[in-house]
This record gives structure tokens, C-alpha cells and sequence, in this order.
């Protein structure tokens, strides 16, 4: 495993001089500084309520991968003044799927930081997240001598069909995509990294219904106290040293967990599976935007009679999906 992670330090050390700087604001980053991680290509319908969304949790600057995009988005960040940005027109797929790049930044600029790693269309939620800053949730990790919190990335989508309520800029998507599956997840430990490894959900049940085993991994560890010595290997679903992937009770008890709210499910979907699909970037051939291309053209429709709608973080927690452990 240290072999393992040497290599991830020598493959970041190595795909980071495929970044260019567009606005580097790092001087501003100060010590204790919580600090966001983030890849994207064409999100810029997203980028301002995401920004907007962690801020008010207490992210103090989001230092973020523009992945060749062309929507404007890379023009809207360059005047944010808590955003630090690199562009690239480099592979994706050939840097671990945006792995490496992150790996460099965080090793350069996120050592002795909490640092959380996240999508444009990912939306933290953590005990207590509507009363205390997400600084009450690390400090109490300090405390508890923590090092990683895991967070299970729960799919969310409207009721009816996903095309039918345009999404616009700076809005809640939460407002359209309110909806997701309670049950129906599959959970087994990764043997060689001690992860927990989570599949199911309204993928694993529309997009990969006939083989539910390929269905995308939910399980993520997604804020971490970091140290240039550490290394995600899989995007932020398994970290070296393995011990990072301990997110969980061993002993039959509860350990705090988070949840990723997903919001891929918007209007904006179709073309973006049709886009990644014909870019080939991701994991596997892209098998995942396959099943989308094929799927969602027939039945735009995630929403099922066993569909809950969301409320509040304490839902979650009652349905098992995360947990605030001793955290009171």
C-alpha cells in the first residue's frame, strides 16, 4: 500500500504540469482555513448557487479544475474572489478521472487543513448542518482525534419526468430533484482498502437494473484532515493510508456519517450524458453514460411509489442513511 501511494504522489507530481493557472489566489488561503477541492467541465448553470451553498457552510476557498469548458463558467469563477482556478485540455480519463490533479493541489496547498471534495453537483449535508457551520463539525473531529468522515452519495430527482422543470442559474436544485430512494442499498467491505463499498439507489434500479453490481459506487469520504503524505486512489471513494477508510464502527456501534446530496437529475442531464458519452472520459468505456444514453431516451422517469421526498438531515439519520454518532 505504501507503493501504492507513492505512485499516486508521483502520477499527481507528474499530471500537474498539465494545469494552467487562470486566477491563482492562494495567498489569501489562511491556517485553519476550510478549504474545498473541486474537477469540472461545463457546470456553470451550477457554479453559483454551489458556491453560494458552500459558504454559508464555512468553506473559507474552493481551489477548482476547469476541465476545458466552454460554457462560461471558467469566466464566472476567474472573478470570484475566494476561488483559486486551473484550466486543463488534458485527458481526463488519463489523469485517474481528475484524481491526480486534485491529489497535486491538495498535497500543495491543503496540508494541516480540513479539505472536502466535491462535484458542482454535490451538496454536503452533516448532523446538525442547519444549525452549526461545518467548522463545528471538524473542530469536534479534532477533538475526537478523527481524521476522514465518510458520506454516502444519496441520487436525487423530481417527481415525473427529469426534463420537465427547467433548472436556472443560482437556484436550489433541491427544489426540483426533492426525491430519492430510502432503501434498496447494497453495502460490502472493500477487503483490500477497508472501505465500505455502497451500490443501489435509483441507478442501480433504472440504469442497471438487470445487473445491479455495475451500478456507480455512493460511498465517498468526502472531508478530510489533510496531509501531504495522503493520496486518493479512486476518486474520493477510497484514500491511502488505508486507515483514512475507517469511517465506520467496527464494533457494532455508530461512527458520524454525512450525505452527498446528488443532483445530476436535472433538465440539464440528457445533453450532458450525450456529451460525456461522446467525450468517452470516464470509468470503464464509459458503461455509465451508456446505460444513461439508453435508458433515459425511453422512460425520463426516476420516480417510483417507494420514492421519499426530502426534508432535513434528521430524515436521513432516522432512515439509517447517515449518522450523528456521539456527536450531541
Amino acid at each position: 500500500m505504501r507503493l501504492r501511494r507513492r505512485r499516486a504522489h508521483i502520477r499527481a507530481y507528474r499530471k500537474h504540469f498539465a494545469l494552467n493557472p487562470v486566477r491563482e489566489r492562494t495567498e489569501k488561503i489562511r491556517p485553519g482555513d476550510i478549504l474545498l477541492f473541486s474537477t469540472f467541465r461545463n457546470e456553470h448553470v451550477r457554479l453559483p448557487y454551489f458556491l453560494d451553498y458552500y459558504r454559508k457552510l464555512g468553506v473559507a476557498h474552493f481551489l477548482m479544475v476547469d476541465n476545458d469548458s466552454d460554457d462560461g463558467g471558467r469566466e464566472f469563477l476567474t472573478g470570484q474572489p475566494d476561488v483559486s482556478l486551473w484550466t486543463t485540455r488534458a485527458s481526463y480519463k488519463r489523469s485517474r478521472f481528475g484524481v491526480d490533479w486534485l491529489n497535486w493541489l491538495q498535497r500543495r496547498y491543503g496540508h494541516g487543513h480540513w479539505t472536502l471534495v466535491a462535484d458542482p453537483d454535490e451538496l454536503f449535508v452533516y448532523p446538525f448542518c442547519d444549525t452549526r457551520p461545518i467548522r463545528a463539525l471538524t473542530d469536534w473531529l479534532d477533538v475526537s482525534g478523527v481524521r476522514s468522515f465518510g458520506a454516502m452519495l444519496l441520487d436525487m430527482y423530481p417527481k415525473g419526468r427529469i426534463d420537465a422543470v427547467p433548472y436556472s442559474q443560482g437556484q436550489d436544485p433541491i427544489e426540483i430533484a426533492a426525491w430519492f430512494d430510502p432503501g434498496n442499498y447494497m453495502i460490502e467491505r472493500n477487503p483490500s482498502y477497508w472501505n465500505l463499498w455502497i451500490q443501489g439507489g435509483p441507478r442501480a434500479r433504472v440504469f442497471f437494473s438487470g445487473q445491479p453490481k455495475k451500478a456507480p459506487a455512493l460511498n465517498k469520504i468526502p472531508l478530510v484532515k489533510w496531509d501531504r503524505r495522503y493520496a486518493y486512489v479512486s476518486s474520493a471513494h477510497t484514500l491511502l493510508p488505508r486507515g483514512l477508510n475507517l469511517t465506520y464502527d467496527q464494533w457494532g456501534g455508530e461512527r458520524a456519517s454525512g450525505v452527498l446530496l446528488h443532483t445530476k437529475f436535472l433538465d440539464t442531464f440528457t445533453t450532458k450524458a450525450q456529451e460525456e458519452l461522446e467525450r468517452r472520459q470516464h470509468y470503464s468505456g464509459s458503461v455509465e453514460y451508456k446505460a444513461y444514453a439508453e435508458n433515459i431516451r425511453d422512460n425520463p422517469e426516476l420516480w417510483c411509489n417507494w420514492s421519499e421526498k426530502y426534508i432535513n438531515w434528521r430524515q436521513l439519520e432516522i432512515l439509517g442513511l447517515m449518522s450523528k454518532g456521539n456527536w450531541a
